[in-house]
């Protein structure tokens, strides 16, 4: 059974920092694709930052500077770090694993930006 299953996602304060983890399971995470997106209230799917296999990252330019992606192949675990945050940073984000003939998102972890 294939599982993403995120953590981390809070309450902060304007300025604050987090680290959001996705744990997989069930495909083969070393060879994926991973990424973040994520979706603010009333607002569609925003890609965010992904990461190769081989450590390869990109990030969207809205946001580049203030997250790190990275992985642990050994965890089959994707880690976003966010650092800066603003309110307009307020969304639910989702992991997302992407394979030669799959794609596969978790249930998503909500990050709230308020003072």
């Amino acid at each position: 059974e294939v599982q993403l299953v995120e953590s981390g996602g809070l309450l902060v304060q304007p300025g604050g920092s987090l680290r959001l983890s996705c744990v997989a399971s069930g495909f083969r995470f070393s060879s994926s694709v991973m990424s973040w997106a994520r979706q603010a209230p009333g607002k569609g799917l925003e890609w965010v930052a992904g990461i190769y296999g081989d450590g390869t990252t990109y990030y969207t330019e809205a946001m580049k500077g203030r997250v790190t992606i990275s992985r642990d192949n050994a965890k089959n675990t994707v880690y976003l770090e966010m650092n800066s945050l603003k309110p307009e940073d307020t969304a639910v984000y989702y992991c997302n694993a992407e394979g030669t003939r799959y794609g596969y998102w978790g249930q998503g972890t909500q990050v709230t930006v308020s003072s």
